[in-house]
């Protein structure tokens, strides 16, 4: 499992006052409905949202995973859930520091030492729910009323809601500098990359990743996805007839790749060139806004995807679309508080807060219209991008193929390979039968 980190300032305990006393008949729910002593004794009781809380005579723990750029708008949260919740448990809830990425990994690398709440891409949704791990949303009509319809599809199975939406955001675009580009130069990648060139700054992109690498095949016609099980892909991304033939996109990419101007790097080093002045424009998502916008000030602008050249004709990037949500640990000690937690980190209100500190996507529809979402240029880049997205629902085979050829592809060349043989052996990688 991923080390741990946890500063104690953000080690929460509330100690409550417990209705307790001589004559006592009743207690009080999480949610502030009276029951019967008889019940309070059994240890539970029902919430107005049909969970069932734990009776108010003990304490409850919780960990929460998160990014660590997360933890002061969660600390207001978890403060804010206290509140409301005052007088119904003795609360210690714990930060600890997480990659979103790596949530699946962790998790079910060690599920009942894992947190009780914790935030997850969409694509790591089915493989979480096969394991057992994800506890059902109890309240899942409520949720999926409020939410979005995609968001509330990327967080089911089969109809079952298994995580609660948080945010509508989870895809890639454009980041530049208005300094040196202007809106014409980033509407193709030929013009970017000339503009940046003659001005001795970078562009940046990550081919290691198969998540961005889609964005050269997703508006081609070649085809792509995952077949009726789940785990193994399809892929003609080879082919050799048609408009555009895999080579034709392989010699794009060869040529974007040998254009001074580029460079393959990862999200931590878009961000090191961003703040050292060296890169003028990079893919990347929302969860860099805020520092971007710290970086650029007044100059930071975010837009769609560009076209490129490909085949003598310009196609436009395309993008994998995304969501994230949260979800609680199907064996949490104090599942039914962890429900509730989880809810309030992703309700109307928190989303709003979501987006005014770290310019993160609502997926809540009333949160969504808000003249807010219209202030940030990072999100309105995301809607912009979305209508050339689609729903990353891949078998994990391609990850592996993917790097492998984006690799290759950042070097400008094929290391005398074949070009043909070259995206036979990227096709042949991504179908190939595994293990999920």
């Amino acid at each position: 499992m991923k080390k741990k980190w946890m500063e104690s300032a953000l080690a929460v305990t509330l100690a409550c006052t417990m209705f307790a006393g001589c004559g006592q008949s009743a207690q009080t729910t999480a949610d502030g409905e009276s029951v019967s002593a008889d019940l309070a004794a059994s240890g539970t009781e029902t919430a107005a949202d049909g969970t069932e809380a734990e009776a108010d005579n003990g304490k409850v723990t919780l960990t929460v995973w998160a990014e660590e750029a997360n933890f002061p708008v969660l600390q207001e949260m978890i403060d804010s859930f206290e509140q409301k919740y005052a007088g119904q448990a003795d609360f210690d809830i714990q930060l600890v520091e997480s990659a979103d990425a790596e949530t699946r990994n962790n998790l079910l690398g060690d599920i009942h030492n894992g947190a009780d709440v914790f935030p997850l891409p969409d694509d790591q949704l089915s493989s979480m729910v096969a394991a057992g791990a994800l506890e059902p949303v109890p309240n899942a009509d409520e949720i999926k009323a409020a939410n979005s319809e995609d968001s509330v599809a990327a967080a089911s199975i089969n109809d079952v809601l298994y995580a609660y939406p948080m945010t509508a955001d989870n895809g890639y675009f454009l980041y530049y500098d208005k300094r040196y580009l202007t809106d014409a130069d980033v509407q193709t990648m030929d013009g970017l990359l000339a503009a940046a060139q003659a001005q001795g700054k970078k562009v940046t992109m990550d081919w290691s990743s198969g998540w961005y690498l889609y964005a050269f095949f997703g508006n081609t016609g070649l085809d792509f996805g995952v077949n009726d099980d789940g785990v193994t892909n399809h892929c003609d991304w080879n082919a050799t007839e048609g408009a555009i033939r895999g080579v034709d996109i392989e010699e794009a990419m060869l040529a974007i790749a040998a254009n001074p101007a580029f460079a393959s790097c990862t999200d931590t080093d878009f961000m090191a060139g961003v703040e050292d002045g060296s890169v003028v424009a990079g893919v990347s998502g929302v969860w860099n806004a805020s520092e971007i916008k710290q970086a650029w000030g007044e100059d930071y602008g975010a837009a769609k995807l560009p076209t490129y050249t490909c085949a003598g004709q310009q196609v436009q990037m395309s993008s994998f679309t995304g969501y994230k949500m949260m979800g609680v640990n199907a064996y949490s000690e104090h599942k039914e508080w962890a429900l509730k937690l989880a809810d309030w980190f992703t309700n109307e209100d928190n989303q709003m807060l979501r987006l005014e500190e770290r310019d993160q996507g609502p997926s809540n529809i009333n949160a969504a219209a808000s003249e807010q979402v219209k202030k940030v240029p990072a999100i309105q880049a995301v809607i912009d991008q979305a209508q050339y997205g689609k729903l990353q629902r891949v078998g994990n085979s391609f990850w592996d193929a993917a790097t492998e050829y984006g690799n290759l592809m950042a070097t400008g060349n094929t290391a005398g390979a074949d070009p043909q043989e070259v995206m036979d052996t990227l096709v042949s990688g991504i179908t190939q039968s595994t293990v999920q």
